[in-house]
């Protein structure tokens, strides 16, 4: 047998087992955030909308816990998405997921950030919206280019303090 087909084979194998643990790891982290509340369905009637915006959606993450990416309610993946900021609260609708809804009252805060999980930007760079999903406080962090949900997100939550990753 040639050598090069062998160590071919070999690195497809090894590739395809990393891929299995990286599915296996991501089913579990899934379990193991089964506890999360479901978010609360879209109201029929928001209200008075003071922004709306499509984002770059980055991550959602235990507040406490910067690193720890939230994978269940639609909130897993990174998309571009909509944001509509009312003054009842906020809509997050990622295309292919359930919208999620965060109540006014679950809002605890908003402010800048410069990085989470496996994205870093320049000062001022992300949007944060701290809030509540049940007893869990949750981080979710967008791209806002207008800079228009941020500016509605100052109208409806006080300003996060700094938690090592806001600017």
């Amino acid at each position: 047998m040639d050598s090069r087909f062998v160590t071919g084979a070999i690195v497809v194998v090894l590739l395809l087992a990393l891929l299995g643990l990286m599915a296996l790891g991501w089913r579990a982290r899934r379990r193991r955030q089964s506890h999360l509340a479901t978010p609360a369905p879209v109201p029929r009637e928001l209200g008075e909308v003071l922004a709306r915006d499509r984002v770059f959606y980055v991550a959602t993450t235990t507040a406490d816990a910067p690193l720890d990416r939230i994978a269940v309610a639609g909130l897993g993946y990174r998309a571009h998405a909509d944001v509509m900021v009312a003054l009842t609260g906020v809509v997050l609708d990622i295309p292919g997921e359930t919208p999620v809804f965060i109540p006014r009252q679950d809002v605890t805060g908003t402010g800048a950030a410069t990085w989470t999980i496996d994205k870093a930007v320049g000062e001022n760079g992300l949007t944060l919206l701290r809030w509540r999903l049940g007893d869990t406080k949750l981080d979710s962090y967008f791209r806002d280019g207008a800079g228009d949900v941020s500016d509605a997100l100052t109208r409806i939550a006080p300003v996060a303090t700094d938690e090592g990753n806001n600017s």
